[in-house]
């Protein structure tokens, strides 16, 4: 085969890696790592590096025929292809090679499947596939341009001019991983961050690789349990120090488990150092590792202390054991987990913990079981149900796997949560295969347990009726699971807000096993998407109906407790829990402090279960006033910000408030 270019010919290579854009302004974008990275092994590691033009890096979503326009004259276009952005990306490489034939199109990424011959006969523009790590694969590849034999490259595989699929062994993972230089620290990214000062960069940032957990539904150790390995300490301080300088605010570690490290408490140290001393990052999200160990909590207590965490992840995406064994998490025990929750709740560190719906062998009774175990035993701040979606490299993409335990999928829209909507007029939409049936959870089952998962989100993470929701269950047999039912199960006529909060959600269980996306758009509150929940607050604030919903709460309340036999609530201090609740909620167009006289110690009740005190109880005259004059929304969109949005993740709905004329506290 006659080479396309002589070795002298200089070759434009354009990197695409698409993200979503974030805040209402649309203006905040994460540098596009992946590729960069790309970019960085090849400057440092090519035979000739000033052979290769780099065109700007790609990032953003912008009409198809924009980007192809920028791509076109280009050799080479690589694309990292993720759940987010995949559709768009080979929409573009599609038109690419249909505009220039002589383009070479390689993609690599999480979605591109690792068995791709099917993935490759029906994307045929697409020339070359990388597979797991794909730096070095991509510069031989690169180094080949014009030779394409490239059947002896190890971690590609590409359809041959014969018709026949042909796959390299996979490339073996980097050893020592500082041979791959930081695109932050080489300047890749600086041409991008003179081109656009409008845009607030956010950054994705790696400390090390890999993961010892086997996890089903997860692509990064799955079916492997991949060994770690690790990027020099001292370029992940650089690479600190390179955020503050350039004023990025929010990082993401990409670390599977953070903490489990005994140097991850140094990175935390050094991040906490150089937010306290300059202001910024403001955010270091991190995944923490799945066993509790005191290292792990002394990084999360690090994050949490200088204010660059935002609460702690405790995943156990299912209380059930059967489940647990089927998606290979049986080794992450419970009690693990609740002393994790205990010592941080004890340190006055928000947690949330992660549930997946769909799950294999999971139920609705053992998923309703498991929420009220993990409230019961101290989860007050959140819980984040996921709907269970495949990725094409975890076990669980696996057809044989699926069919052992009936999973039925639908091809659902996805949406970024709390980004804008796409209005384009040539873009695509992107899509993921959901999980909505099992053998053990029918379409009807995972409908009820959808909407279960929903009204506990609502009702009490939300934070709307927690108060009351907690008097309840303490001072009855109620559990919180059946509290949560009887808020479902209601008459029409007799609780029609609870009813209208029912059949909002059960419709969008209905639309997301149709298709739709998982987030809701809405022109009405800031044009952006939405978690249904958050919907459906907004709407029941800006309908004038946040007093019926009390009305209507305190009564099925009432009747939940008469109905259950012998347990009996005391009336006065159920309207004592609902006007602390409904008092406490941030609300928009309010400045004006509130002063509320209560028959029962009801705040100081509910801080000692945020905080696994005891306190009992027990009528205590006293005065709480609240302070609604530090924070301020004098509009409605400012409130659905700042409030909504922002305070999801920690459930800061509440004002501030203090005790005034309160009898000493029962704590046994």
């Amino acid at each position: 085969m006659t080479d396309r270019v002589s070795d002298s010919s200089r070759i434009s290579i354009g990197l695409v890696q698409i993200n979503n854009a974030y805040s209402v302004s649309g203006e905040t974008h994460y540098l596009p790592y992946s590729v960069g990275l790309l970019q960085a092994y090849v400057e440092a590691n090519a035979e000739s590096a000033s052979r290769y033009d780099f065109l700007p890096l790609s990032f953003k979503r912008e009409p198809v025929h924009i980007l192809v326009n920028k791509l076109k004259d280009a050799d080479i276009v690589g694309f990292s292809l993720y759940a987010w952005n995949s559709n768009y990306s080979l929409e573009v490489a599609r038109r690419l090679k249909a505009e220039n034939p002589d383009i070479r199109i390689i993609v690599g990424g999480p979605h591109v499947p690792d068995a791709s011959e099917e993935f490759l006969r029906t994307n045929d523009f697409v020339d070359v596939a990388i597979h797991k790590e794909g730096e070095k694969t991509f510069l031989e590849l690169v180094e080949r341009f014009g030779d394409e034999d490239w059947c002896d490259i190890s971690g590609a595989s590409h359809i041959g001019p014969d018709g026949k699929y042909r796959i390299g062994v996979m490339r073996p993972r980097f050893r020592e991983i500082d041979e791959i230089p930081s695109p932050y620290l080489s300047g890749v990214f600086d041409g991008l961050i003179e081109t656009y000062p409008q845009v607030k960069w956010a950054v994705l940032w790696e400390t090390n690789r890999g993961c010892p957990f086997q996890c089903t539904f997860c692509d990064w150790g799955s079916n492997t349990a991949a060994k770690l390995t690790r990027f020099d300490i001292d370029r992940l301080r650089a690479e600190m120090d390179w955020f503050r300088i350039n004023g990025v605010d929010y990082i993401f570690c990409c670390d599977a488990n953070f903490g489990i490290l005994k140097r991850d408490v140094e990175i935390a140290e050094y991040a906490a150092s150089v937010k306290k001393q300059y202001g910024n990052p403001k955010t270091l999200f991190v995944q923490a590792t799945k066993n509790a160990t005191d290292r792990a909590y002394e990084t999360q207590k690090i994050l949490h202390d200088s204010g660059l965490g935002k609460g702690v992840a405790l995943s156990m995406q299912s209380m059930d054991s059967d489940t647990l064994t089927a998606i290979k998490r049986d080794n992450i025990s419970l009690d693990t987990y609740l002393e994790m929750q205990r010592r941080f709740a004890k340190q006055r560190v928000e947690t949330y913990t992660d549930l997946i719906i769909g799950l294999p062998g999971e139920t609705y009774d053992s998923l309703a079981n498991g929420v009220d175990l993990l409230i019961s035993t101290g989860q007050h701040n959140r819980i984040n149900f996921q709907n269970l979606a495949i990725l094409p490299n975890a076990e669980m993409g696996d057809p044989d796997y699926q069919k052992r335990y009936g999973m039925e999928l639908m091809r659902s829209q996805i949406g970024a949560i709390h980004g804008t909507a796409s209005e384009m007029d040539d873009d695509v939409l992107e899509e993921q295969d959901l999980v909505i049936a099992t053998n053990t959870m029918n379409r009807d089952d995972w409908r009820k347990t959808r909407t279960f998962c929903w009204i506990t989100g609502f009702y009490y993470f939300d934070k709307l009726c927690q108060l009351p929701i907690l008097v309840t269950h303490q001072e009855t047999a109620l559990s919180f699971r059946e509290i949560f039912e009887g808020l479902i199960n209601v008459d029409d006529k007799r609780f029609p807000t609870l009813a209208r909060v029912r059949d909002y959600f059960l419709e969008e269980a209905r639309r997301i096993q149709a298709g739709s996306s998982v987030y809701r758009y809405s022109e009405r509150f800031l044009g952006i998407n939405w978690h249904p929940n958050e919907i459906m607050y907004m709407t029941l604030r800006a309908d004038n109906l946040i007093d019926s919903l009390y009305d209507e709460v305190r009564v099925r309340l009432l009747e939940l407790v008469s109905d259950s036999g012998n347990d009996v609530i005391s009336p006065e201090l159920l309207d004592d829990a609902i006007l602390v609740n409904r008092s406490l909620l941030k609300a928009p167009h309010v400045a004006e402090d509130a002063e509320l006289s209560l028959s029962y110690n009801v705040w100081e009740f509910y801080k000692g279960m945020l905080f696994g005190d005891d306190v009992k109880l027990q009528k205590n005259p006293n005065v709480m006033t609240i302070d609604r004059t530090s924070e301020t929304w004098p509009d409605f969109d400012t409130w659905c910000r700042e409030v909504v949005w922002f305070a999801y993740t920690r459930g800061a709905y509440y004002y501030d408030c203090e005790i005034k004329e309160a009898a000493v506290e029962a704590i046994a």
